[in-house]
């Protein structure tokens, strides 16, 4: 690894699972280190903090965005996948950001102070908010964290029992030359204690994420060498760290975000996002986290927020989440991703329609407003949100963007019918109402109406509506 790869800040995203539904933490007795396992029935729901950007950077917004999910996989972005609050001071933007539950059952929350991706930027600072409840965010400052000459890079924080403070880890190149995982000790966000080496194995680590309290052992997961790897600890000592397991990755690596299992069961699952302006998420399960090893899901299984990038999941009560939901309201547009193809998604490019591998730009190609049939309000019409005037209609059994003409020939073309999807009924299938045998699907990944035959047929007729 080289000294500094500008494959960046991937802000670590640990979570803080030690808190019953609705129930201040200091009051659950669930911080004491060994309290894991039972953690998971508190997991109604999950907040995602994140930025964005996209290939072409047109995404690129360095404010704090947030997206709710049940599950923890499947993702609803807020306030139009657009910020909720946007740094004031220093760079005047955020990368990295991360979500705390503090003792007393609110929130804070904390950011790598970078605009953007001027790499030669150097502060010794990070963002700080408090918060309630998520949905509004008070007592915006910087918190300084050293006098050294460079970074602070994703930063996250954990109670620490033993010491009565929460412990921030951050990324930053200490006296050794290369990036270790450094440790502040603080008690209000506001001040901190003088910086000491959390994590040093003797090559460049960056974006240090940590689980607590696992059956009794602390879990560290940071990016090495572009891969996604795990230290574990008995205690939350600096330098008490030691690697096991196996690393994971998928092409360039990092921000590693640990998130325990709402099911009850033991199994975690690791999120890691690919440090390009690309921001593709991957993630992996196991059954425990003892194993040190992981198993790659598939992609139909989570959809990422649009355009996210780098981000901190967090626990949070069914309340809260009905409360943010509330508060931000959800998307007025969807998404639709292709069941055995699920790394694509449906665009038009060129006024075609298709299905083409996320991310790309110009991104609001894969956005779409499901409005009623055109040609029958118990249908279905996708209305581009990049070109409101046109709509996806076949011609030639071919689908395009076209403006409406008015003339019920489009209108019909036009619409389709929602249904069961042929592959798996959880997700979606669309016949045409003009042309009622045949469904919208992809061939040679450009969208058609065709006859549905044979099991791949009704694969390629299968989406999934999302954001």
């Amino acid at each position: 690894m080289d000294a500094l790869p500008r494959s960046l800040p991937r802000s670590s995203r640990r979570r803080f699972l030690g808190m019953a539904a609705g129930v201040p933490l200091a009051a659950t007795g669930a911080l004491a280190l060994g309290a894991g396992t039972a953690r998971a029935a508190a997991h109604p729901a999950f907040v995602m903090c994140y930025f964005t950007e996209s290939p072409d950077m047109l995404a690129a917004d360095y404010g704090l965005h947030l997206a709710v999910s049940p599950d923890g996989l499947e993702w609803t972005p807020l306030n139009q996948n657009n910020p909720v609050a946007t740094p004031t001071a220093g760079s005047g933007g955020l990368r990295d950001p991360f979500v705390l539950r503090k003792q007393d059952g609110t929130f804070v929350v904390l950011a790598t102070d970078l605009k953007g991706t001027d790499w030669t930027y150097v502060s010794q600072y990070i963002h700080v908010w408090d918060s309630t409840d998520l949905r509004s965010f008070t007592g915006y400052r910087r918190m300084k964290l050293h006098d050294m000459d460079t970074h602070s890079w994703a930063p996250e924080a954990f109670w620490d029992a033993g010491r009565d403070r929460y412990g921030v880890i951050y990324s930053a190149v200490d006296g050794s030359g290369h990036n270790v995982i450094m440790v502040n000790y603080t008690s209000d966000f506001v001040t901190a204690s003088g910086p000491q080496v959390f994590f040093d194995p003797g090559y460049d680590v960056i974006d240090g994420d940590l689980a607590l309290g696992v059956n009794g052992v602390n879990y560290l997961y940071f990016k090495k060498n572009s891969t996604l790897a795990g230290a574990r600890s008995a205690s939350l000592d600096p330098g008490s760290f030691t690697e096991f397991g196996t690393a994971v990755a998928h092409g360039g690596t990092e921000a590693p975000t640990l998130v325990e299992s709402p099911a009850s069961d033991g199994a975690w699952y690791l999120w890691g996002d690919t440090w390009s302006p690309n921001g593709v998420f991957y993630a992996w399960r196991t059954g425990s986290l003892a194993a040190g090893t992981w198993t790659a899901l598939d992609q139909k299984t989570y959809t990422q927020p649009l355009n996210s990038k780098h981000c901190g999941i967090q626990p949070i009560t069914a309340a809260e989440h009905a409360g943010l939901l509330a508060t931000w309201g959800t998307p007025a547009w969807n998404r639709l991703k292709s069941y055995n193809y699920p790394a694509r998604y449906v665009r038009h490019s060129d006024f075609v329609g298709r299905i083409d591998a996320y991310a790309f730009d110009p991104y609001p190609d894969g956005m779409w407003k499901l409005v009623p049939g055109l040609a029958d309000g118990a249908g279905v019409s996708f209305q581009s949100v990049n070109y409101p005037t046109r709509y996806l209609r076949h011609y030639d059994y071919v689908l395009r963007l076209d403006a409406d003409d008015g003339t019920s020939t489009f209108a019909g073309d036009a619409t389709f019918y929602r249904t069961a999807g042929l592959a798996d009924a959880s997700w979606a299938s669309f016949r045409s109402y003009n042309n009622p045998t045949r469904y919208i699907r992809h061939a040679d990944f450009v969208l058609r109406v065709d006859p549905v035959a044979t099991a791949t047929d009704r694969q390629d007729a299968t989406f999934r509506v999302g954001y």
